[in-house]
C-alpha cells in the first residue's frame, strides 16, 4: 500500500475529554450536531401565600395579606384564574371580602446539555499547531481551530498537528458538556367568598281582622219634652237682684 493511498484512509479520532477540536468558522451540511440531556435529582421548593381582597378596580387588585402588608397587583392578565368556592373565576370575578391563597411551586432540575458535532473532510492545509483548513464534501474550504496541546490518533500512532500532511481524510468530533439548572414554576389560586351578611330583623306586618264600628245615636236637637223652663228663670231672677244691689251700692256712696 502506498503512502497516498495511506494518506487518503487515514481517519482521524481526536479523544481530548469535553471538547476536541474548536471550531472557528459557521458550520456547513457537512457538520452535523447531536443534542442530549441527562437530568438529575430536581429540588422542589413550595411557597404559600395568604390575603384578602380589599379592592378590585379594572385588572388592578388591591391585597392585604396575612402579615397586614398591603400589596398592589397591577394589571392583572385576564388569563388569571382562580378556584374560588370550588368555581373557576377571572379577575374580575373578584370581590371584596374575597379570601385567596397562592401557592407557588418551584422546580429545579440540574441537567447536562451534551452536545456532540462532528465534522468529515479532507486536509486541505496545515497550520501548525494551532488550526487546519478541511475541504468539505461539497468542495468548499473551512478553517478549524486546534486545540493546545491536541494528539491525533493516525494509523494507530498519536500524532499532533505537525503529523497532519495535505489530503489526509480525517473524521473530528466536538463533544461540549454544559450544565444548566431547569426552573419550572407552578402558581395555584384557590379561595373563598366572604360569608353571607346575617339577617335584617325586619318587622313582620300582622293582619287582624277589625269588628266592623257600631252606630252611634245622634242627639235630638231639641230637649226632650220631659225638660223644663225653670233652670233658665231662676238664672234671670238671680240676675236682676245682682243688679239691683250693685245700683244701691252706688247710690250710697254718693
Amino acid at each position: 500500500m502506498t503512502a497516498r493511498t495511506n494518506w487518503t484512509r487515514v481517519s482521524l479520532v481526536l479523544v481530548v475529554g469535553a471538547v476536541c477540536v474548536a471550531f472557528a468558522l459557521s458550520m456547513s451540511a457537512q457538520v452535523q450536531t447531536k443534542t442530549s440531556t441527562a437530568g438529575h435529582s430536581a429540588a422542589i421548593v413550595t411557597q404559600v401565600e395568604r390575603g384578602e381582597v380589599v379592592y378590585v378596580s379594572g385588572n388592578d387588585v388591591v391585597i392585604k395579606m396575612d402579615d397586614g402588608t398591603i400589596r398592589h397587583f397591577a394589571n392583572v392578565p385576564e388569563t388569571f384564574k382562580a378556584t374560588v368556592d370550588g368555581q373557576q373565576v377571572g379577575v374580575h370575578d373578584l370581590k371584596p371580602g374575597m379570601k385567596l391563597q397562592r401557592t407557588i411551586t418551584t422546580t429545579t432540575i440540574a441537567k447536562v446539555i451534551t452536545t456532540v458535532k462532528s465534522v468529515t473532510g479532507k486536509v486541505w492545509m496545515v497550520n501548525p499547531p494551532n488550526s487546519v483548513i478541511l475541504t468539505m464534501d461539497d468542495g468548499k474550504n473551512q478553517q478549524f481551530k486546534i486545540p493546545n496541546n491536541q494528539k491525533f490518533s493516525v494509523d494507530g500512532k498519536m500524532v499532533d498537528a505537525w503529523g497532519l500532511k495535505k489530503g489526509m481524510t480525517i473524521a473530528a468530533t466536538k463533544v461540549v458538556e454544559e450544565p444548566v439548572n431547569v426552573v419550572s414554576e407552578r402558581r395555584n389560586v384557590t379561595g373563598s367568598s366572604p360569608p353571607p351578611p346575617p339577617p335584617v330583623d325586619v318587622p313582620i306586618l300582622i293582619v287582624v281582622a277589625v269588628p266592623a264600628p257600631t252606630q252611634v245615636a245622634q242627639a235630638p236637637a231639641e230637649l226632650p219634652k220631659t225638660g223644663s223652663s225653670l233652670p233658665l228663670i231662676g238664672l234671670l231672677g238671680l240676675l236682676s237682684l245682682a243688679s239691683s244691689f250693685g245700683l244701691r251700692t252706688v247710690r250710697k256712696s254718693r
